[in-house]
């Protein structure tokens, strides 16, 4: 089996080394030579690609498996306008999946969501992923090809966490009762991805999330008592807008609850975090080597 990854990111990564292990062979892309580099030394074939740099000839053959993470630009998605047709050509591709982000829903003043909801997107960003969601599910009902759409959740996981941003105290507890995020650890990403490879079903989208969505100020507490600190003071919402970046009032423009039910019950998945206190907890233990 060989997986070709569009965007050789954080979630990539972790699915690749989760695949390696299994004879797996790993290709993907990176945006400048120092990451293509490193990710040669982990052993994966790497393509340096953004919309200005093609891929050399053949750099897809074989792929048995694609996976894409680009998120689009203002003229769309670069994976699909210049690798679509080739994408659709490709023999013996099985499986197509794109990462792409809860975002899309927009705002529902804290009503739950699942798959069939509307989409709202609230902020250029997130209408830039409807559109691309429909030009990778375009592939599948004009081509033929085997898309999986996955609405990802706030990612964190090992080096990316609030454990880390306590300890680079820059951690802020933002208190606005009743606003909540939900989340996905990036193993359960990896985890999510790996069971609907093994049961694909073509033009499929799922949310990929946790079961329990949850204020951020108690997240940054958590993670504090996890590692012995004190936890920043809560700081009203009204006041700590003023300094937030236009990218972090986005966010906070959003509350929705996300329904993940359908990886459940369709690919038969056990989140093996499926809150923020287990995931938390499991990267302090992986940093200690558990």
């Amino acid at each position: 089996m060989r997986l070709f990854c569009f965007g050789m990111g954080y979630s990539a990564r972790r699915l690749a080394a989760a695949l390696a292990p299994k004879g797996w062979r790993i290709a993907g892309t990176c945006r400048d030579a120092r990451a293509k580099a490193e990710l040669e030394s982990l052993g994966t074939e790497a393509f340096i690609f953004d919309r200005d740099t093609p891929l050399p000839p053949n750099a897809l053959r074989g792929a048995t498996h694609l996976l894409s993470s680009v998120p689009p630009d203002d003229a769309g998605d670069p994976v699909i306008d210049r690798y679509g047709a080739d994408i659709a050509c490709i023999e013996g591709l099985a499986w197509t999946g794109y990462l792409s982000t809860t975002g899309v829903y927009g705002d529902t003043g804290g009503a739950r969501v699942e798959e069939s909801a509307r989409l709202r997107p609230t902020s250029t960003r997130s209408r830039r992923r409807v559109a691309a969601e429909a030009a990778w599910l375009a592939l599948h009902q004009r081509h033929g090809v085997s898309v999986h759409i996955f609405r990802l959740a706030g990612i964190y996981g090992p080096g990316r966490s609030a454990i880390d941003q306590v300890r680079a105290r820059t951690a802020r507890r933002v208190d606005r009762p009743g606003h909540r995020f939900s989340r996905i650890h990036v193993d359960d990403i990896a985890g999510v991805v790996m069971a609907s490879m093994a049961r694909p079903a073509p033009g499929a989208v799922y949310n990929l999330c946790d079961d329990e969505p949850a204020q951020a100020a108690n997240v940054v507490a958590f993670a504090s008592a996890l590692l012995g600190a004190e936890a920043p003071p809560l700081v009203p919402f009204a006041e700590a807008e003023k300094n937030m970046s236009a990218l972090a009032r986005s966010f906070w423009r959003d509350n929705r609850v996300v329904d993940n039910r359908r990886i459940k019950k369709e690919l038969g998945v056990t989140l093996r975090y499926p809150d923020y206190r287990a995931g938390l907890r499991a990267i302090l233990a992986e940093e200690s080597g558990a």
